[in-house]
């Protein structure tokens, strides 16, 4: 029964760093991965994060700061978070590779072939940034099918 206890606690905890990771260890994992990145074994999450890493030159100060894990990236701060922007690149490339929700892959497609993969991450952002804002206000789950046609759109545009 202990044993039993013990082993639920471990999946727990996994659980929770897979699905549900605290800030510390969100910026640990992007701070680990710059710092491993000349030499260490990096795993196939860390490879696809480090891609990012280097499209972002602009963060390597902060990944490489003694403070990295405290650093505030508030609004009121003035500072873009290059955590919370990396975040949303692998969040993106996830949902694109497994094509969640449903039509995402190819509005990214279609946004990449004008404006390039980068790019079409970055307006991704903002419309994964709304329909977020949307359904935190509003209270309803977030509405996949708007964010769907929000990237759309933007693929659409002149």
């Amino acid at each position: 029964m202990r044993r039993n206890r013990r082993v639920q606690g471990a999946v727990a905890a996994i659980r929770s760093l897979m699905f549900n990771p605290s800030q510390t260890e969100v910026r640990s994992f992007f701070v680990d991965t710059w710092r491993q990145r000349a030499g260490g074994v990096l795993t196939p999450l860390q490879t696809l994060a480090l891609r990012w890493i280097d499209e972002h030159p602009e963060y390597h100060t902060d990944l490489q700061a003694p403070d990295a894990l405290e650093r505030d990236y508030s609004v009121e701060a003035g500072r873009s978070n290059p955590f919370l922007h990396l975040s949303m690149h692998l969040s993106i490339s996830e949902q694109v590779s497994i094509d969640q929700p449903a039509g995402i892959r190819q509005a990214c497609q279609l946004l990449s072939a004008s404006q390039g993969e980068h790019q079409a991450h970055h307006v991704i952002m903002e419309c994964l940034g709304q329909m977020l804002w949307t359904a935190q206000r509003s209270g309803l789950p977030p509405d996949g099918q708007a964010y769907i046609d929000c990237v759309r759109r933007a693929a659409t545009r002149d």
